[in-house]
């Protein structure tokens, strides 16, 4: 993974707060990318938190107070979030291999109809393209079907155990990309937050944060439809944006802004996820909390250390709760499995230990679908 891209380093560094103890598993690069970020120019307050990792232009699990917007440390996934829905389907009635098999529609993404309809109902017809609406991704991306294990606060939530619910974890898909590549290299300085730069990025920027939220919903109108059930949503939280605040711009890269006070806490497919309360009672964690467990090795060393016989990838389809993955891609299969992500269990108690957030429930994962085939 490379270094962060920025100009010249500030005489002063930004406040660095830390939301993570020696247990956590915190690779040292992200520590040093952390570091780098809080000299950038124009720079106040860093917050780093437990799911930490290494990332292009800079660490993933963070977030950035700023008086200048800086495109890089929202990276090229603007609007890339989590919504977590409860399905009115029972548990009892979900045959895991059927799921699976119906899941697959979840390739074709909305028809043009669904899609232009869906756009307009979020006032973007003209401003953004239907293409690609309805689906999920490659990478880290995800539709999961969970089963709730157990719940520990139900002051905050009317789940049940046992409750079946829908984690959907998409962005803007190609969208973000095409708007962080297409803009000028003056953005590896930070834009200044009045000029005219700073004005069409986030033009652009808003309208992918929009068809992101649009395509997770839609994403879980085909899967529950598929599973002849539906979908009400809990909470969608965004972790890649950058938003006004206190006079300045707050930048999330793999941080959570909760929604209602509510966030989901992604797992892998071999541990729970959680249903967060985050009181927002500390303010150096800039109103963000971890979005995941964050991956523990990066993609190209999980080909070093899991077999490819067929055996193995097979192994990989099933978890140890007995549920299933679906996910046609060899190499994605690699690097997406548990053992590339940290323990969410340790993550959690990093929340709660420094006061950041409480679980309300644990989901365990059942049917896990990426893709049916290679394609992202």
């Amino acid at each position: 993974m490379g270094n962060p891209i920025s100009g010249e380093r500030s005489a002063a560094c930004a406040r660095i707060s830390k939301f993570y103890n020696r247990a956590a598993w915190i690779d040292g690069r992200a520590e040093e990318q952390l570091e780098q970020v809080a000299g950038w120019p124009g720079m106040t307050a860093v917050a780093g938190f437990p799911d930490l990792h290494p990332g292009r232009f800079g660490p993933v699990g963070a977030a950035f107070l700023a008086d200048r917007i800086w495109p890089q440390l929202v990276g090229p996934d603007i609007g890339c979030g989590m919504a977590l829905f409860r399905l009115d389907l029972p548990r009892r009635r979900l045959k895991l291999d059927k799921a699976a098999r119906r899941l697959a529609v979840l390739e074709d993404g909305a028809d043009l109809h669904q899609a232009l309809a869906a756009l307009d109902a979020a006032g973007l017809t003209g401003l953004i393209g239907p293409e690609a609406l309805g689906t999920i991704g490659g990478g880290n991306h995800f539709c999961e079907v969970q089963v709730v294990d157990e719940v520990m606060d139900h002051t905050r939530t009317d789940l049940q155990k046992d409750d079946l619910c829908l984690l959907v974890h998409s962005g803007s898909r190609g969208r973000g990309a095409g708007i962080f590549q297409g803009l000028d290299d003056s953005w590896k300085q930070g834009f200044a937050a009045e000029s005219d730069a700073a004005a069409r990025y986030l033009a652009l920027h808003d309208a992918a944060i929009r068809w992101a939220r649009v395509n997770r919903a839609l994403i879980a109108s085909s899967a529950s439809e598929a599973l002849g059930c539906e979908a009400r949503l809990i909470c969608d939280t965004v972790h890649n944006h950058v938003v006004p605040h206190s006079d300045s711009w707050l930048h999330r890269k793999g941080a959570a802004c909760p929604e209602g006070g509510l966030v989901p806490l992604a797992g892998s497919r071999e541990a729970p996820s959680y249903l967060l309360e985050v009181p927002d009672t500390v303010p150096e964690a800039l109103g963000s909390v971890s979005h995941g467990a964050g991956r523990k090795y990066d993609r190209s060393s999980m080909h070093g250390r899991i077999r490819k016989t067929r055996s193995d990838l097979a192994a990989l389809t099933r978890t140890r709760f007995g549920g299933r993955v679906i996910c046609g891609d060899r190499d994605l299969l690699l690097e997406e499995a548990g053992q590339a992500y940290k323990d969410p269990d340790q993550v959690l108690q990093n929340l709660a230990g420094f006061g950041l957030a409480n679980a309300v429930a644990r989901l365990l994962p059942l049917v896990t679908f990426k893709t049916t085939g290679g394609a992202a």
